[in-house]
């Protein structure tokens, strides 16, 4: 488990910025339960409690640089 600064990675933060509208709206059609909170814990339980813990333990480097400039 890491803790403290996570590293960016710029090719994952760009797929995520430029997944389109269609193809969740798409996905949301195909399986009701795409995007619905909580399914991470029902489909693998172990994974989901790991990123719980590593979401609260460690900090991006880019909320990091929001969190100083802001004030």
């Amino acid at each position: 488990m890491k803790f403290g600064i996570r590293k960016p990675n710029i090719t994952k933060s760009f797929k995520a910025r430029t997944t389109d509208r269609l193809k969740r709206s798409i996905k949301k059609s195909l399986n009701p339960f795409y995007g619905t909170k909580g399914m991470g814990l029902v489909k693998n339980p172990k994974k989901s409690v790991y990123n719980k813990v590593y979401r609260k333990t460690s900090i991006g480097l880019f909320s990091l640089f929001k969190k100083i400039f802001k004030g």
